[in-house]
């Protein structure tokens, strides 16, 4: 997907939509002075309003069979509404990050994992259920964490990978009964290519976190510097594709009424919003708070998801739920308490050495 400029060992939970910044940016961003008042808002703006309401706002764009077909399209329609604004709040009088160029061949493979990293999340939030959706990129942490330990040979704490067994035990629990077919047309299920989409983009999403922390200490760059030179070029490698993948949007197969319109402008805001306001969060709040952010965003998210879904509070799939939360939350916790330590335990060394 968020999510995602990250360093590699302080992967936390999985952005519920395909956000750009995630809370893993937090070692790479310098820090500012904002007032408590200004920390909150942004937290309110992410949770409670643009987050939530972008996955359900791409979720009705998408029950539109033409929309479904045009995921190109609309990806890239994302990125530029992303670029736009963050040239706007490069300028002056803004002037919130200083633009810094990068070359072309550079940023070219990040720039195309950036476009799967958004595509197979949304073909799978398209073709199934919010609440399968969501609980799913929890699969972002352990997939991280193999990667990590794959190529750069890192190791979780002994109670963080513990903590991930459950967590991976829950999605396929959801995985499982969110699936079968039911005769109730009123509850709504995830098909197989959901399923497929959703793992294949929890896998892409997890190579572009990966790469993401690489191309921060390889560049020297911060996450909006970063995301404004790569923004633009995903939608131009979109733009060549789109004609070969994308059905296009003929008048005839675009309803009447401005809903739909109005659904996509107001996605691509919320998609903005979503990742700037991500940005403030870490930069001025530190991962504890971006932490708890995190699973309140994906706590409401399944709750409303759950309810639009039409199953009952009985489900079977409502224990996978429970448990795939709870082990992500104890994974969180325990890596947040981990760094704690570690960073307590330098200030000590420097001390004695002083």
């Amino acid at each position: 997907m968020h999510d995602l400029e990250k360093s590699r060992d302080q992967e936390g939970p999985g952005s519920p939509s395909p956000g750009l910044l995630t809370p893993q940016d937090a070692p790479t961003e310098s820090k500012s002075t904002y007032s408590p008042f200004q920390s909150i808002a942004w937290m309110v703006v992410n949770t409670l309003a643009t987050h939530r309401l972008q996955v359900f706002t791409n979720k009705a764009i998408f029950s539109e069979p033409r929309w479904k077909q045009c995921q190109l399209t609309f990806a890239a329609m994302h990125f530029l509404m992303t670029w736009f604004t963050l040239f706007i709040l490069s300028r002056s009088p803004i002037g919130v990050f200083v633009p810094r160029p990068a070359l072309v061949w550079h940023i070219m493979p990040l720039a195309t994992a950036m476009c799967f990293n958004v595509i197979l999340p949304n073909l799978s939030l398209a073709y199934s259920t919010v609440t399968f959706y969501q609980i799913a990129r929890i699969l972002l942490t352990p997939t991280v964490a193999i990667m990590n330990f794959t190529l750069y040979h890192e190791v979780l704490p002994k109670g963080a990978m513990l903590s991930l067994i459950p967590a991976c035990l829950g999605v396929g629990m959801v995985t499982y009964y969110d699936s079968i077919p039911t005769d109730n047309q009123t509850i709504k299920t995830t098909s197989t290519l959901g399923i497929i989409f959703a793992f294949t983009g929890i896998f892409a999403s997890s190579l572009y976190t990966v790469w993401i922390a690489a191309y921060h200490r390889k560049l020297n760059m911060n996450s909006m510097q970063l995301l404004y030179v790569q923004a633009p070029m995903a939608c131009l490698l979109l733009l060549f594709s789109i004609p070969f993948f994308d059905q296009f949007l003929v008048p005839a197969h675009i309803p009447s009424s401005l809903n739909k319109e109005m659904l996509v402008i107001a996605s691509m805001v919320f998609a903005s919003l979503v990742n700037i306001s991500q940005f403030f969060i870490v930069a001025q709040t530190g991962p504890v708070s971006s932490t708890v952010v995190g699973h309140i965003k994906t706590c409401t998210i399944v709750g409303l998801g759950w309810i639009l879904s039409g199953r009952p509070i009985s489900d079977r799939s409502a224990l996978g739920v429970v448990v795939a939360i709870t082990g992500i939350a104890m994974y969180s916790f325990i890596m947040l308490k981990h760094k704690m330590q570690k960073s307590a335990g330098c200030r000590v060394a420097a001390t004695a050495k002083m």
